[in-house]
């Protein structure tokens, strides 16, 4: 037997129920989360929210951005109120929320609602990764967190491929499905966890709740006075505030200015039958299934890419990763040209496994001996507010350099046409085909217009700015910070 093969069998059932929920959950998530930013601002006569971009930024840059810094306390109470009794907890909270999400229609309550899948999802983050952990040793733990990572990513592309098949249907009102999905896996979840789930070992601990709250808190802090290590993750912050784009942003841009169609045809040309998989009733592909190749990638060959960079430095491999990234999101933004997309998010996804996995890697490297888990305790921090971030970006400034029917409605009050307000009884496409009827121009004809004259593309400038200004961070912090510190 090889050794891959023996240490498959050292891993005990635990481990292999952790996955099947990590899995599970990551379907739930990424399902949603990946077409969320199209629910929320979509037509409302497609069965969507027909929010505005600053709505929807404002709501999807501070849940998530509180979604990664709750896990801080989290993690704590977990510890302290065990691993299975803490999952029951979250997956109750997490199917009522998506439940929610499928009824309400008010922004506050909708906002309100995803508040509190969060507080599900933060309930139950740490716990799956603490299982791996506490199911692994030395001999097992680098194949285990391997597979980890990939049952993470398989997740991550099933659901996302799953929830754009459910929302096309009911003539393209089918988005309560997608909702429904999320509510069946976590349900999938609470079964794993009542029926099988075994509690691993852990340090049982007498404190009282405030007490271990307070005191993850305090290490958090003290982990913080470290200037190496509050710099660098303060630098990291334009990473994830780049890298988010692709989730907030991307499904608005390629939605309102890409003409799929074009790529629906030459995928037909080479084989009909994965057309009809990947492309929609319109023979167009949906936003977030273009963005699902991201994940695609991932699982396909991050296994070679880490091989690649494995030889680096862990500094070395998140700036070249972030560099790719940067190409990668530019290219992604620059044109309506959706082959130009496709090639942008093949050149992200392989930057993103470059610099992702390298990050937490590089958090450990520079913590004090004996403070590992204590700096690691510090990696969420950065993801957080790369969130919020990406949520404003995404929100307020995307609406005012590139969102359709805001320049639509600047042409319209340029031009002193007049058009009564996009509501309930007046759509957003109803307003669009109105607009376009009034200036003599067919739709996509009025596309066009609307793309040469605003130029919505220049939002690349902004997003892939970001990542080059990160790594000219990074690269002075590693060559002057770190190294004057480490005295190497």
């Amino acid at each position: 037997m090889s050794k891959f093969g023996k240490v498959i069998k050292k891993f005990p059932k635990t481990f292999w129920v952790a996955n099947s929920m990590e899995m599970f959950e990551r379907v739930a998530w990424y399902g949603l989360f990946t077409v969320l930013a199209l629910y929320l601002t979509g037509s409302t006569d497609e069965g969507a929210l027909g929010f505005s971009q600053s709505e929807k930024g404002l709501m999807m840059g501070i849940v998530t951005a509180i979604l990664y810094l709750l896990p801080i306390i989290t993690g704590a109470i977990a510890d302290r109120v065990g691993y299975k009794k803490m999952l029951v907890i979250a997956y109750a909270v997490y199917s009522s929320g998506y439940l929610m999400m499928s009824i309400f229609t008010n922004y506050y309550s909708v906002f309100a609602a995803f508040l509190w899948v969060a507080l599900g999802a933060a309930l139950f983050k740490p716990i799956i990764s603490a299982t791996v952990t506490k199911t692994t040793d030395k001999e097992t733990s680098s194949i285990g967190f391997g597979i980890f990572y990939m049952i993470v990513n398989v997740g991550g592309f099933i659901g996302p491929f799953i929830a754009s098949k459910l929302r096309h249907m009911n003539d393209g009102n089918g988005w309560k499905f997608v909702f429904y999905m999320s509510v069946a896996s976590i349900l999938i979840n609470m079964i794993l966890v009542l029926f099988l789930y075994k509690e691993p070992d852990r340090e049982k601990s007498d404190k009282k709740l405030s007490e271990v709250i307070k005191n993850s808190l305090n290490n958090i802090l003290t982990a913080l006075k470290d200037t190496k290590l509050l710099i660098f993750l303060i630098i990291m912050v334009g990473f994830w505030t780049m890298f988010n784009q692709l989730f907030y942003t991307l499904p608005n841009f390629i939605d309102q200015w890409i003409d799929t169609s074009v790529l629906y045809d030459a995928v037909h040309n080479i084989s009909p039958w994965l057309a009809s998989v990947v492309g929609t009733e319109h023979h167009d592909i949906a936003p977030e299934m273009i963005i699902n190749l991201d994940a695609g990638m991932i699982v396909l060959i991050q296994v070679i890419i880490s091989t690649i960079v494995m030889r680096l430095k862990p500094v070395n491999a998140i700036i070249s990763g972030i560099i790719v990234n940067a190409i990668g999101i530019g290219l992604a933004f620059a044109t309506h040209n959706p082959f130009y997309v496709i090639i942008g998010i093949v050149v992200f996804a392989i930057g993103e496994m470059a610099s992702s996995p390298k990050f937490t890697e590089y958090v450990g490297r520079i913590a004090p001996k004996g403070k590992e888990a204590l700096y690691m305790g510090t990696s969420f921090l950065p993801v957080a507010a790369g969130n919020f971030f990406t949520g404003f970006l995404s929100g307020n400034v995307y609406q005012s350099i590139s969102d359709k029917t805001s320049l639509l409605k600047n042409e319209i009050a340029e031009r002193g046409l007049q058009l009564p307000e996009i509501s309930k009884e007046f759509t957003q496409n109803q307003y669009f085909d109105a607009a376009a009827k009034q200036m003599g121009m067919g739709k996509t004809e009025l596309t066009q217009y609307l793309w040469d004259t605003y130029h919505p593309s220049h939002i690349w400038y902004i997003f892939s700015a970001i990542g080059v200004v990160t790594v000219i961070g990074l690269f002075i912090y590693d060559k002057f910070v770190l190294k004057s510190k480490n005295g190497d």
